[in-house]
């Protein structure tokens, strides 16, 4: 199989949260990695996973995590694993739009349990 180059502007766009943009960059069986855009003030719902594992990359902006309890900012540069079962909710309480990657293995579709 040939590798091919991706960009957002050839990947399957969708839109969450009402404001937020993601970018399937890669959606296999087994992996999923997501481009996603979040304005300022934006989040999403308080959930988890009950098999996927998380990898939250920050490109640009910043991002603050709740893990089970434990509020984490995140700079560009940096990034956090997010284990199955963690209960996590993501927030862009910065003034500046968030570019991130979230990295799920095996993909996150389906597997998501909403705690609110």
């Amino acid at each position: 199989m040939m590798s091919k180059v991706v960009t957002t502007d050839d990947s399957e766009h969708y839109q969450w949260g009402g404001v937020c943009d993601g970018w399937h960059l890669v959606a296999t069986s087994n992996m999923s990695v997501i481009q996603e855009r979040v304005p300022p003030g934006a989040q999403e719902v308080r959930h988890f996973h009950h098999f996927s594992e998380q990898f939250f990359y920050i490109l640009q902006g910043c991002a603050q995590l709740e893990l089970a309890g434990e509020v984490l900012s995140l700079a560009a540069g940096q990034g956090v694993h997010v284990s199955a079962k963690t209960p996590h909710q993501l927030k862009n309480v910065s003034s500046e739009v968030l570019y991130m990657l979230v990295i799920s293995t095996p993909p996150s579709h389906g597997d998501r349990q909403v705690l609110e």
